[in-house]
Parts: C-alpha cells; structure tokens; sequence
C-alpha cells in the first residue's frame, strides 16, 4: 500500500466540451505541493478563483457532481477526480477554462492514459488514511439505494446495478487493489434512457451529449416519428435501435454500466480528501447519494477524531524505549512523561506513559483520591510533540523545543493511577523558521482525556562550558 503522497510528474492537458452546458473547454492537470489536495482553478474568471474537491463545496448532483465556492463553479468533476484518485494522485492543480470539465467520451479512459503516460512523483508527506472501524449504513430505501462500508485492511467497491430493466438486467462491478482501473473501469461511458432525454433537455442540460460520448439504453419499441426527432435532437442522419442501444453501440464490456457507475463512485469518493481502508458495497449508487454518503462518512472521521489515530500493541517491540527517549528530551524524573514511542512518521507521533501511584504529584494531587494533574497531560503532549518536530532536524539530540503558546486546551476524562495515557501528537502545518504548530491528544482506554493546539519552537542546546 502507497503510504506516501504523490503528484503527476508533469502537466497533462485535454480539451473537448462539456456534456450539459455544450461549451467548449481547455482543461490542464498540473502537479502540486505536497498536502494541497486535488483543487479546481477558474482561470477564465477574475483573479482565477479555486475550489478544492472536497464533499462540503457540492452544491448540486444532478446528472452530475458539482462543487462551488464564491464565484468559481465547476460541473461534471467525477470522472477527471475519478481518475486522479484511484490511479494514485494526491495533489493536482486543475486550470480550467469553462465551468463544466470536458466529458471527452463519456469515460475516463483519456485521463487515465494521459496519467499513465506522465507517471507520478512520490512526496515526502505522508499519505492521510481513515479506517473504517465499524459498519456504517446510508440508504434511500424508497429508490433502493444502498451505499455500506465495512472494516477491511485494503479500499475495496463492489456496486450492484439494477434499473428494472430488460435491456440492462442486474450488473455487477468490483474494483479491488488486484484490478487495473486504467484498463476495466476508466473506459466505460457515462449512459442515459432514452425516456430520460426529454426531461434532460427540458432542463437545459446535456447540451454536449451525444451518441460519440453516452450510451443511450432504450426500453420500448420507438415510432418512426420518435427516430426522426432523435435524428435532429443528436444532428445525425441515421438513427437505429438495436439490441436495446442507439445506433447498434458496441459496449467495451458486458457490464458497462455497473462499471461505469463504480467510476463515478470513485470520483465523488476523491471529494472526502483522504484515503480509505474500508470495503464498500453499493446498490443503485449516485451522485446524491455518493455525496451524501460522503458528506456521512466525514461526520464519521470528525466524530472519530476523538478516538485514537493509531493501535497501540503491547506485544510489538517500542520503536523508541525510555533510553532513546532521553537521548531526544532534555527531561528526567519525575518530569519525563514518555515512556516509549510506538508509531512514528514525518508528521505523528504515537507514545505511551503509564501513570503509577508512586509518581510524586499523587503526594498533594490529591492524597485520598489521585487525579494525574491537567498541566502534567498537556506537559506529555508538548514532549511527545518534541519528538515529533525534532523529527525534522538533523543530529536532534543537539536541539530542545519550547512551548510558545498552548490553545484549545480541553479536559474531557480524568486520568488516575493504573491508567495507560497513549499520547498522539499530529504536525498540522510544515516546519518554518523552527516554529510547529501541532495538535496533542491523550487518550485513556480509546477515549479523549484530554487535546491541545501547541505551538513551539526549535532552539539549539547551549554547548557545555
């Protein structure tokens, strides 16, 4: 599993239409900064306004996913996310000319291979993944929606696909770590009933649809005079029904359509901002309820949020011991409040302290019922924040850290002896000029006891006289 984040190794560009607007439009992916996400740049407007590809910016799903903010909307952002997301990039910036991305023929195949061709960049900053740790359901019970995820160690899709249809039948598609999307889900194309195009086009939508980028499924017998209207709704000469399809199509697989709805789940999954360890099930997925699910699911992560980021196992060797500790922290009994690490990268830091009765602080804090004193919690998230952020110095037994300032300080559950603190500490912005800013939690048999906003600062040792 990539656990690093990644960018595209150069720009890849696109031009074509866009399905419900009809205008023309220049698209072109650039890479980007590590942590900037996938974002959205009106460059045909004022000062190029953006919009980052996230759930809280969807301001409509209707035959399509669309996101806004202030005066920069885009329409039609599924397939191109799609894409990005599930062939491993992290950041991108997306200059677009037009408020629609361009359907180019009704899949993500082109995006997929322009991706291929450039390859990605790995970055330092590590991947953000959430995991699911409990079942969790969204249905629309009257439509027969039906998006579930589930724990699992890999992001897995599984979507059903049953319109009552004749021509369509039941459809299934799976995407697993096993599957090549380029090659199985990307070509599929975006497809439309043939009762549906009326009220469509009453809409004012699919102004670019046509039979070169959509697949048109047809029910019932259609009149002569219901081809001749098609003839001038689709400029086309002849128009046919075979085999259920508009003009004979030959579909890129027997299960086209499922497929294609797994690429358009895949796109709306993008706008969480983060990677999945999960196995999801969906049964007639779309752009409401994939958004809708989503916009679930990271009600999910902020809840979760107050429950520890990283497993702590008791049986698995420490990554840093109390005398690796001290080789990084200036503090000694009874003020080192480490006593080991157990999971470390660029920006977290995951430690233990196990809290006796024979510390000095039960003495007076209090005699008859021992409570771990506030400012000694808030004292063990600054020092596992030390270690974090001498993390990104070089030889940092050299240098100390000093706190600056502490805010949104809240104790939630109180800590006594026999208690097991994990400590967590998450850099939320990059390291300039020696000054971090990074958020502490304490937690207590998996529940919050205690976070902090620390900022500190990185100073070198004074050398022995």
């Amino acid at each position: 599993m990539q656990t690093k984040q990644q960018t595209l190794a150069s720009p890849i560009s696109f031009s074509g239409k866009g399905l419900h607007t009809g205008v023309k439009v220049n698209m072109t992916v650039l890479p980007a900064p590590e942590n900037s996400g996938i974002v959205f740049r009106r460059i045909d407007l004022e000062n190029s306004p953006s919009v980052p590809a996230l759930c809280e910016y969807v301001t409509d799903t209707s035959r399509g996913t669309t996101i806004e903010k202030g005066p920069a909307r885009i329409s039609t952002v599924e397939h191109i996310l799609s894409a990005l997301w599930t062939m491993g990039v992290d950041n991108a910036m997306i200059d677009i000319d037009a408020p629609e991305v361009p359907i180019m023929d009704g899949s993500a195949r082109e995006y997929a291979q322009k991706i291929l061709e450039v390859g990605l960049v790995e970055q330092k900053a590590d991947r953000k993944y959430y995991e699911v740790t409990e079942k969790q359901v969204y249905t629309i019970p009257d439509k027969g929606v039906a998006i579930i995820i589930y724990p699992d160690d890999e992001f897995t899709v599984s979507v059903h696909v049953d319109y009552n249809s004749k021509v369509i039948g039941n459809q299934y598609a799976t995407l697993d770590p096993f599957n090549d999307y380029a090659q199985q889900i990307a070509p599929c194309r975006t497809f439309v009933f043939l009762h549906e195009l009326e009220p469509l086009l009453k809409m004012n939508l699919i102004k670019g649809g046509d039979l070169d980028n959509s697949i048109v499924v047809v029910e019932n017998p259609v009149s002569e005079e219901q081809l001749e209207h098609l003839k001038k709704i689709f400029h086309k000469d002849d128009i046919r029904v075979t085999g259920g399809y508009l003009n004979n199509l030959q579909l890129r697989s027997s299960n086209e359509l499922a497929r294609h709805k797994l690429l358009d789940l895949l796109g709306d999954f993008a706008l969480l901002g983060m990677r999945i360890k999960g196995r999801v099930w969906a049964s007639r997925p779309g752009h409401y309820a994939n958004t809708e699910f989503m916009k679930q699911l990271i009600h999910t992560i902020r809840r979760d949020g107050e429950k520890p980021a990283f497993r702590y196992r008791p049986d698995k060797p420490a990554l840093l011991d109390v005398n690796k500790v001290r080789k990084l922290l200036p503090h000694r009994y009874p003020f080192l409040l480490v006593d080991k690490v157990f999971y470390l990268d660029n920006s977290s830091i995951g430690a233990i302290k196990n809290v006796t009765a024979n510390e000095p602080q039960f003495t007076g804090h209090f005699p008859t019922e021992p409570v771990m004193p506030g400012v000694l919690l808030v004292e063990a998230m600054a020092q596992a924040s030390g270690i974090i952020v001498l993390k990104s110095v070089e030889h940092p037994e050299e240098y100390s850290t000093y706190f600056l300032r502490i805010d949104n300080v809240r104790f939630k559950h109180k800590v006594v002896p026999g208690d097991t603190m994990q400590i967590e500490a998450h850099i939320i912005e990059p390291v300039r000029r020696g000054i971090a800013s990074v958020v502490g939690k304490v937690f207590v048999g998996g529940v919050l006891a205690c976070e902090a906003t620390i900022m500190a600062q990185i100073v070198r040792n004074k050398k022995p006289e």
